[in-house]
């Protein structure tokens, strides 16, 4: 999915930022150059460098069984992966998008906690119960973003902080622990290329909040738009205390870090980025040509264009001149980055190039790491994706095409678009005015932000229940909602943040070939449509759409080649990777260290003895805590027949299955508060695991997911 979604904010973004550019990618060879010498960056195992990369919707498994998937079309990333360490292939997303998703991976905790509980985008209440719409993707200090005013009624941070899940929302506005901080505290220089929040993404409130409001950086925006975007946004640098890197750069200003974060400096942009990183001239991609935004503009190229070609250059430049933490964003490999015209179907002419041309890029970037000494045997690789997705389309022409040998067309492609107001108004006389965040699993803001009770908001909830649309696609009548979520269950999917005013009144969530918007409520036959630019959906809580993968290699990975059976999520990438660093963070995280894919000598003594419990306590962890968990489905299952249920005279079955809800919600957030204790404390407070107290958890947890189970089988 593309980082910015095709949304009425999203157009104010572009116009604000100045545009978000295409970029060009180009065919000539690169020269690497000698890795600069730095001070101590003391980190374990042996470890020297960390390579993180996070893909934008690219695939392990076939979306059609006769055409290879994404990563099999890219197999020097993925033997990369599997020679060397292990791929885990039952990864799972947090229930969201872009955002979400990469910010839940690069800090450890779920959405409720880091603040985008919705993305890409969201909606807001305003003190006089009319909404507002923010965006996720702003720089990590910035307050809520929102395109359509500088002056936004909810001025709380874009990232808002919650310590204990269980009291939100609290109404407090602490800013969320910043992930590169345990590095440069242990002397290491971060650097960071299109990775959300931790650069720059926009012109409009990152740059007086990075720069300041009279910075000539912010006279540039007023001047050239297009050039300071390519100078300020999507590339950065955060610097250990006292590193030469980052001498002529930004004071890096962190006011709610846990100890204080005095004397730390970053790099913000391509302008300040590209005289550390490629002192000779422009930065250049992986195939020897200047990057740019294609129209003139050298620096970044925009999010679109963080093809590989592109953003690995960028890490390999950081990698040579001394940044040995380095983090990438790479963009999606089914939108045609090269014309724009598009999404590509499985095995697509366009597709397979595009694929072909990024595995070459992995070629060519993992020689170069090569020719400078960085090797699975000192660099810790961290690959995944954000979120999977479901192909929207009609079978492929000829029956039978692999996409190499014989490439695919297809006669119908393109998500359903849904005009939820009108559907309601057209088929229930529903004309409840509503916000709506449009997504496949739409968050509605009821104008007047009433209670969930609210006798308008319940007939909204029975009425959403019943649409139905013919699918274009299969001729066949659907139902639009198939899961319905209020803040009861929204609370147990990580949806309610720290922040009342961003509380949903109610999550729908759709089928797998539907896009829900809000539109005219007379629209009639143009209540659905299928414009054929976008294909892919995605979510929701079906298993193409929640289950993803995550690669890890180097010192202290197990050589498991592919991990079909540990169940993970985006969460547990933190953990694990602050494991084998021999590093640790400054508040607790959600996730736990995958212990079944690390060699027991990189882990200490307390994540090595009573091993079994230990894996069973953090399995069960997972699944009472995960949004696409067993508990969180069961749940989920409930609170839609409950949502669904009753009628203007009585509405008993929703209040009685409510309140279990309610009771089994706080159940799991105090267990799982008290389970995340035990194996954090193992992980990095060198605390053993006490096997009866374990054992007695795994028992309540087990209880918790019957009982859930019961609730929504009932």
């Amino acid at each position: 999915m593309r980082r910015m979604r095709r949304t009425a904010c999203v157009a104010a973004v572009v116009a604000m930022a100045g545009g978000l550019l295409a970029g060009a990618t180009s065919t000539a060879t690169a020269t690497a150059t000698a890795p600069s010498q730095r001070g101590a960056c003391a980190l374990g195992n042996g470890i020297k460098h960390v390579v993180g990369l996070q893909f934008d919707n690219v695939h392990f498994t076939r979306d059609n069984p006769n055409v290879p998937s994404d990563l099999e079309q890219m197999p020097h990333l993925l033997s990369f992966l599997k020679s060397n360490g292990t791929l885990l292939s039952n990864d799972h997303d947090v229930l969201s998008h872009t955002a979400t998703n990469v910010l839940s991976a690069q800090t450890g905790l779920y959405q409720d906690r880091h603040g985008a509980a919705q993305s890409n985008s969201f909606k807001y209440f305003k003190p006089d119960g009319s909404t507002s719409t923010g965006v996720s993707f702003a720089y990590w200090t910035d307050p809520l973003y929102d395109p359509a005013t500088t002056t936004p009624s909810d001025t709380t941070y874009n990232m808002i902080y919650s310590a204990d899940r269980a009291k939100n929302p609290t109404g407090r506005n602490v800013n969320t622990p910043a992930p590169w901080v345990p590095f440069t505290r242990a002397g290491c220089d971060v650097g960071e290329v299109g990775v959300s929040n931790t650069v720059l993404e926009n012109t409009a409130t990152d740059v007086p909040t990075v720069f300041g409001p009279d910075s000539p950086q912010a006279a540039e925006v007023k001047s050239n738009p297009a050039q300071a975007y390519a100078d300020v946004v999507g590339l950065g640098i955060h610097c250990a205390k006292g590193s030469a890197t980052c001498a002529k750069g930004q004071v890096d200003k962190l006011p709610d870090e846990t100890g204080g974060y005095q004397g730390y400096q970053a790099l913000f942009g391509n302008a300040e980025l590209a005289p550390a990183i490629h002192p000779g001239g422009p930065v250049t991609s992986l195939s020897g040509q200047a990057i740019s935004d294609g129209k003139g503009h050298v620096g970044f190229p925009g999010f679109d264009a963080m093809t590989p070609d592109n953003g690995l250059a960028y890490v390999a430049g950081m990698q040579e001149h001394g940044v040995p933490i380095t983090y990438a964003y790479l963009s999606d490999a089914h939108s045609d980055h090269v014309h724009g015209t598009g999404d590509f179907g499985p095995g697509e002419a366009g597709y397979v190039a595009q694929l072909k041309s990024y595995d070459q890029s992995f070629a060519t970037f993992f020689d170069r790491l090569r020719h400078d000494g960085l090797t699975p045997a000192n660099t810790l690789f961290v690959v995944t994706t954000d979120e999977g997705d479901h192909f929207v389309g009609g079978p492929p022409s000829p029956a039978g095409c692999d996409g190499i040998k014989t490439a695919c067309t297809y006669d119908k492609k393109g998500e359903i678009n849904a005009n939820l107001t009108g559907l309601l108004a057209g088929q229930t006389g529903d004309t409840t005015p509503f916000g709506i965040h449009a997504d496949p699993a739409p968050s509605l803001y009821v104008t007047g932000n009433p209670a969930r009770t609210d006798a308008g908001v319940r007939r909204l909830a029975r009425h959403t229940a019943r649409l139905t649309i013919t699918n274009p696609l299969t001729g066949r009548t659907e139902k639009i909602t198939q899961h319905l979520a209020d803040p009861v269950e929204e609370k147990i999917l990580h949806y309610v943040s720290a922040d009342p005013a961003r509380t949903p009144t109610l999550t729908l969530f759709s089928g797998e070939d539907e896009y829900l918007y809000g539109g005219s409520a007379s629209c009639g036959s143009s209540c659905v449509s299928e414009p054929p630019a976008y294909a892919w959906n995605h979510g929701g809580v079906y298993p193409d759409m929640t289950t993803i993968w995550m690669g890890l290699a180097g010192p202290g990975v197990r050589h498991l080649g592919t991990d079909h059976q540990t169940w993970a999520d985006q969460t547990d990438v933190r953990p694990t990777t602050l494991a084998l660093l021999g590093l640790h963070d400054d508040y607790p995280v959600d996730g736990r260290v995958l212990a079944e894919d690390l060699n027991a000598s990189a882990l200490p003594q307390s994540l090595r003895a009573h091993r079994e419990t230990l894996l069973r306590l953090g399995q069960t962890y997972k699944q009472l805590l995960a949004g696409p968990g067993r508990f969180g489905l069961d749940t989920l299952a409930a609170s839609t027949r409950a949502l669904a249920s009753g009628s203007d005279t009585g509405d008993s079955t929703y209040t009685s299955i409510e309140n279990r809800l309610v009771q089994l919600g706080a159940a799991r957030d105090a267990l799982t508060a008290q389970i995340r204790q035990a194996l954090l404390g193992a992980a990095f407070d060198g605390r053993p695991i006490d096997q009866n107290h374990a054992q007695g958890l795994i028992r309540e947890g087990q209880a918790l997911l019957s009982a859930a189970h019961r609730l929504a089988t009932a």
